[in-house]
């Protein structure tokens, strides 16, 4: 968990307890495993439990799908930019599975049953099916916060999932990058693993047929922003030491040039000052001179 997310909490008076992250999910010492004892201990202690609250994927079944239904039915077709008018495709990714679960109900009940529903997991995870997609990276360590885990939630019905694609961390970051500097939009790393998902789907025989298909909309849930993870490497690195834009030619050179006429007008004072300064000395020197035979007197 980053720490913007823990300075937030505690911002708001809540007490964090940090657990170690290659813990398993049922083991005494994790994320779950502390919250179920400090539960049964303090009283009136109650866990909200994301992984299991029904109104988790609820949520996204009657508040984010129709507002996503809307957005796209209420955008006209034109000549330059068609539309089918309904949400063809929904990419999100899966990590308690609340968000992608409801999203399939809230689309394919009532506004069109044939949208095609693509889960991202990260590789290391285990959510994605069939379990062969998760042999590679089986185990290993991501950094991408927010999606997937080392269990299955209840609250993920992977029955309304048609499709799964894992990503890495590297083309998650390199994504995120993408999105601030072409779109502006500033986000955080499982948004960056959506849209390499998005890409990646798309190159699928599925994502080619809707890809070559004009007026198909594809919709990717960006669910997090940078507010979180600013203070993390992978982000520091990207925004800091990231290769110089196209204008940083530009504006270098305006610069030297700028350099170059303050030199120049800056040793041309300075021989001026050096001409006054050696006037400046025979004339004193000349004064001196003069009074010497005086002051003997």
């Amino acid at each position: 968990m980053s720490l913007e997310k823990e300075a937030l909490l505690r911002a708001l008076g809540a007490e964090v307890i940090r657990t170690p992250t290659e813990a398993a999910w049922d083991a005494p010492e994790s994320h779950i495993g502390v919250a179920k004892k400090l539960q049964r201990e303090i009283p009136h202690g109650i866990i909200l439990d994301q992984y299991r609250n029904v109104n988790n994927p609820l949520a996204h079944e009657y508040t984010t799908g129709p507002e996503i239904i809307e957005a796209v039915v209420s955008t006209p077709s034109t000549s330059t930019r068609p539309s089918t008018g309904k949400v063809d495709v929904i990419v999100a990714g899966a990590g308690t599975g609340g968000t992608v679960t409801g999203l399939s109900r809230a689309i394919k009940k009532e506004h069109n049953p044939e949208c095609t529903v693509v889960a991202i997991d990260p590789k290391g995870s285990i959510l994605a099916v069939p379990a062969s997609l998760n042999t590679e990276g089986d185990g290993e360590q991501y950094i991408v916060e927010g999606i997937g885990y080392d269990f299955v939630p209840d609250v993920l019905n992977r029955s309304v999932i048609d499709a799964w694609i894992k990503t890495g961390d590297e083309e998650s970051f390199a994504a995120v990058k993408s999105l601030m500097r072409t779109e502006g939009l500033l986000v955080g790393g499982s948004s960056g693993s959506a849209l390499a998902g998005a890409l990646r789907w798309l190159k699928t025989e599925e994502g080619k047929k809707v890809a070559d298909t004009p007026g198909k909309n594809v919709v990717v849930l960006l669910a997090d922003g940078i507010r979180n993870y600013m203070s993390k490497p992978w982000f520091l690195k990207s925004a800091m030491e990231s290769e110089p834009s196209a204008l940083a030619g530009t504006i270098q050179q305006i610069l030297n040039k700028e350099d170059s006429s303050e030199t120049k007008e800056n040793g041309s004072a300075v021989i001026d000052s050096i001409r006054v300064t050696s006037a400046s000395t025979q004339e004193t020197t000349a004064q001196v001179s003069s009074i010497s035979p005086s002051s003997s007197r």
